[in-house]
């Protein structure tokens, strides 16, 4: 799961510290010991100079709150020392506990190991039983259940806060135990157990609704619409935020509403709702009482300005946001913040020459980010130290002062690696791989791309939840690691890239399938083992088309021969467009426009090896399709003679590496087939599914849930039932870049991506193979997302069947029909591969005088996975 999984830290410490401290505060820290750090000052108090050891945990409380964690650590070490002297066993314990908590913001991960471990000591060896000791009891196992997430160790962190809701329920603590139930929720998304996460909210939900102080209530709803967030469950998100927002405008005294609001904004953001985010901002800004909400919900502000090209709002917020910065106290928030507003001025300078000397944006944000690398050495705090220099190297990168840049990113590289903050890590490794490559040390920076593609493995999923205070997405934060590392191992022709290079370059692409679904996921929950692709099938090519921003590049494997590559130069923009613009004219039902377009994509991918392939002897071509070229069939491209449909067999897979190898068990077929014929919500009948089925069933033993039959329960009640190898839906449904957008249609409402999982994980419990072969026959991908075949790999992959079968596009009824028909008499024959049938059922419709052979009602349908 990775050596630091942040994934979830971030809201998780918030949860813990708010039931521990009632603070709200979560994000990631580093390490500086005791002794390198000098007597720092609070409140006019020098932490050294206190004996009282109830003061301390106070002081250590209050600076936590501020972001100073290596001081309030210093303070809880020193409470627990002064509770042990006055023999209090449990308040030296909680003591224990709040410094495991400090150590983890700090990275000192051995250090808050044997903290915690001695608290649990101290607390399970404890005679009395009381509902202190208890209390006390469940919130160090909180603790200790958020370091083993923090390690990777999330079946442990699930167990341990298992104990922790007990122990705070035998303690009568019921928020504890709701908080607890929380963290339960976010281990299970980890480990992919998406049922059971959405059953353990539903508790917390039916909990909090019977909570009686308003103030917990209002709190709690906020940090369970955080997390909500987090897990891409982004409606139920908003909805609870409001919740939390109506509850919290009810309380008699007043309270700082700009978290909520804050929270708010950043969910309608994630829905691409941009004009109510705009508008929780704002209300964030004027409603905060707290600065540092009030400064991000201004920073956040001015981020979505400059993403929506809002310049003179831009301009107007800028004033405001230095004048809030100037008056900020010194912590770890404020460093991010400074960040932060850097990389917006360096957005808002693009249009400035960044080179040497300094343009005006380029010196304000050097001198903001010096000041912030002033401010984290003061601190002691060497994550936000790390991400001060490292954003400071990547302006002197744009400036083109390279030696100082990489000075600059070592520094912040060697910083992140001492406290395992593998997700600061990886972007100075990248930042580290470009400059190599612009001062012309290429093994070098092959050395530097490698780690940073090592260490975005270690993470996985933390990296859909990295920290928001400092800007990140995954378009721009990891994608393009990817993409500019395989454009560094193919410089130069074909015939002079070698072999280990080729390889490498190969799974460098496999790496980014991964990432791109694991984002999609939101969680990593897919298993990737190296599969060598002569051992699955000698008659089959496997063909990996990536688009870089200069070129499009292909990496061919035929059987039995070395990796070999070819390029095509122009740039992705006129790829996407053309690609745009073939997808338009495909989906026209008649006309011929579609033909120069089909032999343009063909002449990059396929016609540099035309020759070779055939004179391998393959059968079937395997694609594994990369950005927009996934939205278009492979079938329908064309040599000026013939579609390639009508020479090879097609299929597409997200990775070999994700791959069930094994072909299509030989024995009889038995199908579980279900759909809607009648008009349901806003989607039109499909007259011609209920034909289908019944052909289907004339073919294959076949159980048939029709319209009334097809419900959730009908569907799992079938699967719960008998083994099947196929099940066939053909209904309405959406693939989406988005897993909460891709769904299929039932007569009793719509069960998206991660639903449809649940409902088939049964079947993997019963029996130690796998649905073989899913088919949706009448789905399509969402309008206006450029990136929404991905959901079609999303459902391949997430519902565990080897193989599946999609429509790209608004399928003909009467055509599926057809060819569904025919693609079953194939498969029942056992005589060819699912490939194969496919091909041929296509071919049925192409040779058909009745539908102009126009790809519209043939080309739609694709298979992913197993093509045996």
């Amino acid at each position: 799961m990775g050596k630091v999984l942040t994934f979830f830290r971030n809201i998780l410490l918030g949860v813990l510290v708010t039931l521990l401290m009632g603070l709200n505060f979560g994000s990631v820290g580093l390490s500086f010991s005791v002794s390198e750090l000098p007597s720092l000052r609070w409140g006019g108090l020098s932490v050294l100079a206190v004996a009282d050891a109830s003061e301390l945990a106070q002081q250590g409380r209050e600076l936590y709150q501020s972001g100073q964690f290596a001081a309030a650590a210093m303070a809880w070490e020193r409470a627990a020392q002064g509770y042990k002297t006055q023999g209090d066993a449990v308040k030296q314990a909680a003591m224990l506990s709040y410094l495991a908590l400090a150590n983890q913001q700090l990275g000192q991960w051995t250090e808050a190991n044997e903290a915690i471990a001695k608290s649990l000591e101290l607390l399970q060896t404890n005679g009395n039983k009381s509902n202190e000791v208890s209390s006390s009891l469940a919130q160090a196992l909180n603790t200790q259940g958020s370091l083993q997430l923090a390690r990777g160790q999330v079946e442990e962190a699930l167990h341990t806060w298992q104990l922790a809701a007990a122990t705070y329920g035998e303690a009568g603590d019921e928020i504890g135990r709701v908080g607890s139930l929380i963290n339960q929720a976010q281990a299970q998304q980890a480990l992919g157990f998406y049922l059971r996460a959405r059953q353990t909210l539903k508790g917390v939900q039916a909990a909090l609704e019977k909570q009686q102080d308003l103030k917990i209530q209002a709190t709690a709803w906020l940090s369970l619409g955080n997390v909500l967030r987090l897990v891409g469950d982004l409606d139920e998100s908003r909805r609870v935020l409001e919740q939390s927002l109506a509850v919290a405008q009810k309380l008699p005294s007043p309270v700082d509403l700009g978290a909520i609001l804050l929270s708010l904004g950043n969910t309608a953001r994630a829905q691409q709702d941009n004009t109510a985010a705009l508008t929780f901002y704002q209300q964030a800004v004027d409603q905060s009482s707290a600065k540092t909400t009030r400064i991000q919900s201004q920073l956040n502000l001015l981020s979505l300005f400059l993403n929506t090209q809002r310049w003179s709002n831009a301009q107007t917020l800028l004033p405001q946001i230095e004048s809030e910065l100037a008056n900020l106290p010194l912590s770890r928030s404020t460093v991010y913040a400074k960040i932060n507003f850097a990389q917006s001025l360096l957005k808002m300078g693009r249009g400035e020459q960044l080179t040497s000397p300094f343009p005006p944006v380029a010196k304000s944000a050097a001198q903001i980010l010096a000041n912030a690398v002033s401010e984290a050495k003061n601190l002691g705090d060497r994550r936000s130290l790390s991400l001060a220099l490292g954003s400071l190297g990547g302006l002197y990168e744009q400036t083109q002062q390279l030696p100082e840049a990489q000075k600059l990113t070592e520094q912040a590289l060697y910083l992140a690696q001492a406290i395992e903050a593998s997700d600061v890590a990886y972007r100075w490794q990248w930042q580290l791989g470009r400059l190599l490559k612009d001062r012309g040390d290429e093994t070098g920076a092959i050395a530097a791309y490698g780690a940073a593609i090592d260490t975005l493995g270690s993470l996985r999923s933390d990296l859909v939840a990295i920290n928001t205070e400092v800007q990140f997405s995954f378009r721009e934060s990891v994608e393009p690691v990817y993409r500019e590392f395989v454009s560094l191992l193919l410089q130069g022709e074909g015939t002079k890239t070698s072999s280990e290079r080729l390889e490498k370059a190969r799974q460098v692409i496999e790496s980014l399938q991964l990432a791109e679904l694991d984002n999609f996921f939101r969680s990593a929950c897919l298993n990737a083992k190296q599969v060598e692709i002569d051992t699955i099938d000698q008659k089959a090519a496997v063909i990996y088309p990536i688009i870089l921003p200069d070129r499009l590049e292909v990496i061919l494997h035929l059987p039995q021969q070395p990796l070999r590559h070819y390029a095509t130069t122009l740039p992705q923009e006129q790829v996407d467009r053309l690609i745009e613009q073939f997808r338009i004219e495909l989906t026209r039902r008649i006309g011929q426009r579609f033909l120069p377009l089909s032999r343009q994509v063909y002449d990059w991918l396929i016609r540099p090896a035309e020759s070779d392939i055939a004179a391998s002897g393959v059968k079937t071509l395997v694609f594994v399709l990369d950005g927009s070229l996934r939205n278009i069939p492979m079938t329908v491209l064309h040599n000026g003679e013939q579609f390639l449909v009508e020479k090879y067999a097609i299929a597409l897979t997200p990775g070999l590496e994700l791959l069930e190898s094994r072909p299509l068990a030989e024995k009889q077929l038995q199908v579980l087939t279900g759909g809607l014929s009648a008009a349901r919500e806003s989607f039109e009948a499909l007259p011609n599914v209920e034909v289908e089925l019944n052909q289907i069933q004339s073919l294959v033993p076949s159980e048939v849930l029709l319209n009334q039959e097809f419900t959730k329960a009908g569907i799992q009640n079938a699967i719960n039932s008998v083994a099947f190898p196929v099940v066939h839906l053909a209904t309405h449904g959406q693939f989406s870049s988005n897993a909460k957008d891709t769904f299929i249609l039932t007569w009793d409402g719509s069960i998206n991506v991660n639903e449809l999982n649940d409902f088939l994980q049964t079947t993997d419990l019963r029996r130690s193979t796998p649905i073989e072969l899913l088919v949706f026959s009448a789905c399509e991908t969402a309008k206006g997302d450029n990136r929404a075949a991905l959901g079609i790999a999303g459902v391949a992959v997430r519902a565990g069947a080897r193989s599946t079968i999609a429509t790209l596009w608004v399928v003909d009824d009467e055509a599926t029909a057809k060819l569904m028909l025919k693609f079953y008499q194939e498969l029942a024959s056992g005589k060819v591969t699912k490939a194969e049938a496919l091909r041929r059922a296509q071919q049925s419709i192409l040779a058909s005088n009745n539908y102009q052979k126009h790809p519209y009602y043939w080309a739609p349908f694709v298979l992913v996975g197993n093509w045996l």
